[in-house]
């Protein structure tokens, strides 16, 4: 096929989202806050609304609302979906250091890898979520693909299920399962200047910094700054982490307009990291190691380094209407010497190849909406409207050692020299070449009705999404079959009030992805069907669920069922060969149901099957690493004898699971306790604060995940004891 013809450039589309920007600030409207003019709300500018974000639910881990697409905030009671959105208070009394480690605070949610690198996975109700596809305010691709630390963010927010309605397909090629949206800090009302010192087992030290004022009349602008450093080992022997980051965000809000800009840098390194571990086929799964335990090579190193911006503006307009513009972008470099172990033997035995990369990641993305509401006789109506943009360029380049490996042992390693990475290549290691192009464009229209005084909330909406991919030739650049496709994304989401503190909904909302081109990666003769281009992958959920809010403590039940088709080479052929079809029971709690008693957790119930696959021969068995069972409970306790003291505690259980399709690769469930201590009061006349946290209490050997990337079962271990103490004092 032709390379495809771009008839909506991203500079294009920049400039229109520009000019449109530029447009409406010249627009004037009456200030509709309500809010004094002197007074500023610190949540009002973290997403340059308004109406700012939702207040935090009794207890403070978790936030009423959160962000769904173009929608805007929703209170929780009035969607038609299941969101957690987690709060920067917890993230900082957890000491979390990344997306990850909040986001193991949902129980549907389970952390993976991705495939032989150290890639941050999360798997939402058995359906994995690349952190590719992780939003930004909104916008995909604009953090860092590896990692994402904690101290860019004001709150973590979850949303369970399909999602391509919300924000567009997820360019990673995931949102069947769920997304996450992240939210950049802004500069509260009052001065903040707070330095935090910490370090954990293995030695890693910590320090970060977090400054931010409020000036100008009225102290209408606000500027924000953290900059972080983490160095050393970690728990795990002779594994290395190194991170820089410093952000700045900063916050304006005029009369009848705000703005709001975020712009960072990320420098995150991993050595001697430990890797993921594949079991040969007819092996069943072996005891995990110790928890502690290494058999990373000491050649083994993993780069990225990222420097990312954005910038969104939101005016008001007649009647209540608003409009607002976003734009951003992100460079990204990643070099990588890695080397996967695949276990040969039940006494641990294994062999281990050498693979390098480079990658080099160019994203633009931008999004153009506006948001108004309006009367038809007794039937409000929330109408809302968006167009958006993704454009990406990948710049890689590969080498392979011998694929026969070299032997070590995961119970008892063995440390060999690097082998030559000439064996099989793909492209100049030292200049990497464009590989892939991928531009997505999509426009959403949505009306959210109400009746019976706001008693019933009727959403409907439909986006269209066009998918270009290109692709080219590792080694001459040459274009190899391209992809230009569109379709179409209904949504239908229903609520029902029937008493206050009350809501019963259900919803049907589907999931895009965009095709792929027929390949077996170079091994073996070509396909039947190669270069075959297809169409995107649509899968279907459906939902029905419940919600209480009983003022300070709220619960919440879901049903559900999501089909998602299968690729995959069979007989020499590459094909949608079946599907994956999870359903399941999603239980949470969270609040303060005693006073200084605070809860967070709940458990997910998953029944996955393999369907209609061409052979048949795995129809009816389960997916890979879905587990059956995942639950969380976590508690934190303000204790009544000491004064700024509280004692927390989380519980985490994961069923089992299979890494292979044939389900003859069982691993076990596993369990976790995790404690911690948060303790307030003043120290030489300022505020201080002292944390400490043991992840992994009983320093338990496990096998945490299975899978990530399609059709493979490979397995990541299980972090050990890891005591983290930090303090912080505000100047």
């Amino acid at each position: 096929m032709n390379q495809p013809r771009f008839t909506l450039t991203p500079l294009a589309f920049g400039a229109f989202l520009l000019a449109a920007g530029h447009a409406a600030a010249q627009t004037t409207a009456p200030d509709t806050t309500g809010q004094p003019m002197q007074t500023v709300v610190v949540t009002a500018s973290a997403d340059a609304s308004a109406q700012g974000l939702p207040s935090d639910y009794a207890g403070g881990q978790v936030a009423r609302g959160g962000r769904i697409g173009l929608l805007g905030n929703v209170d929780m009671m009035d969607t038609p979906f299941n969101t957690t959105n987690f709060t920067h208070a917890l993230i900082q009394d957890q000491q979390a250091k990344s997306v990850a480690d909040v986001v193991q605070n949902d129980p549907s949610v389970r952390v993976a890898r991705g495939f032989g690198n150290y890639q941050e996975l999360y798997v939402i109700r058995g359906f994995a979520v690349n952190s590719d596809d992780l939003a930004y305010n909104g916008l995909y691709g604009l953090l860092p693909r590896q990692f994402v630390a904690s101290e860019l963010l004001e709150r973590v927010e979850v949303f369970r299920g399909a999602n391509s309605f919300v924000n567009g397909a997820a360019p990673g090629g995931g949102g069947v399962g769920g997304m996450i949206n992240l939210l950049p800090k802004r500069a509260p009302n009052k001065p903040l200047n707070q330095v935090t010192l910490g370090v954990e087992t293995g030695g890693q030290a910590y320090g970060a910094a977090d400054l931010a004022r409020r000036f100008g009349p009225e102290n209408r602008a606000g500027l924000r700054i953290n900059a972080v450093r983490r160095e050393g080992e970690t728990a795990i022997e002779g594994e290395e982490r190194e991170l820089s980051v410093f952000s700045i965000g900063a916050d304006y809000r005029g009369r009848g307009y705000r703005v709001s800009a975020d712009a960072g840098y990320q420098n995150h390194a991993l050595r001697i990291a430990r890797p993921s571990v594949t079991i040969a086929a007819g092996l069943p799964i072996i005891e995990a190691p110790d928890a502690d335990s290494n058999w990373a090579q000491p050649w083994t190193v993993s780069k990225e380094r990222d420097v990312f911006g954005t910038l969104r503006a939101e005016v008001d307009l007649p009647h209540g209407a608003v409009a607002w513009a976003a734009l951003g972008a992100r460079k990204g470099n990643e070099s990588n010497i890695l080397s996967s172990a695949t276990v040969t033997g039940l006494d641990g035995s294994a062999t281990m190849t050498r693979f390098d990369n480079v990658r080099v990641d160019r994203v633009r993305t931008g999004e153009l909406g506006a948001r108004g509401q309006l009367r038809t006789g007794t039937v409000k109506h929330g109408l809302s409207a968006t167009v958006s943009g993704f454009y990406i360029e990948s710049l890689n380049s590969y080498a392979l050692s011998d694929f026969a490996g070299f032997a070590t042992n995961i119970y008892r390693p063995v440390a060999s020299a690097a082998p030559s990475n000439a064996f099989f290549t793909g492209g100049n290691l030292a200049n990497p070449v464009r590989t892939q192009r991928s531009i997505l464009t999509s426009a959403a229209v949505a009306d959210t009705m109400s009746f019976a005084d706001d008693k019933v909330l009727l959403t409907l909406g439909l986006r269209h999404q066009r998918i270009r991919d290109a692709g080219y030739n590792y080694g001459s650049g040459s274009v190899l079959p391209d992809y230009d496709a569109s379709a179409n994304t209904p949504v239908a989401g229903l609520v029902y009030k029937p008493v206050p503190g009350l809501s019963l909904y259900a919803n049907y909302i589907e999931a895009l992805q965009k095709g792929t081109v027929a390949s077996n990666g170079g091994f073996g003769p070509p396909l039947t069907n190669q270069g075959a281009v297809f169409a995107p992958y649509t899968s279907r959920q459906k939902e029905i669920g419940v919600k209480v809010d009983a003022g300070k403590f709220g619960a919440s039940a879901a049903l559900f069922t999501t089909a998602q088709p299968l690729a995959y080479v069979a007989n020499n052929t590459f094909g949608l060969f079946g599907e994956q079809r999870n359903r399941g029971l999603e239980l949470s709690v969270f609040g303060m149901p005693a006073r200084g008693l605070r809860l967070l957790g709940g458990a997910t119930l998953l029944d996955s099957q393999q369907r209609r696959k061409v052979d048949g021969l795995t129809d009816g068995r389960e997916a890979i690493g879905v587990p059956e069972i995942q639950f969380n409970l976590g508690a934190d306790w303000d204790v009544p004898a000491v004064s700024g003291l509280s004692l927390n505690a989380r519980a985490v259980h994961t069923g089992t699971q299979f890494a292979d399709a044939t389900n003859l690769q069982k691993l076990p469930s596993w369990n976790r306790l995790d404690i911690g201590a948060t303790w307030m009061t003043r120290l030489m006349e300022r505020d201080f604060t002292l944390r400490a946290r043991i992840d992994n209490v009983a320093d338990k050997n496990y096998w945490a995940s299975s899978g990530g990337y399609p059709n493979f079962g490979y397995l990541v271990a299980g972090g050990p004891r890891t005591v983290t103490v930090s303090g912080s004092i505000d100047f």
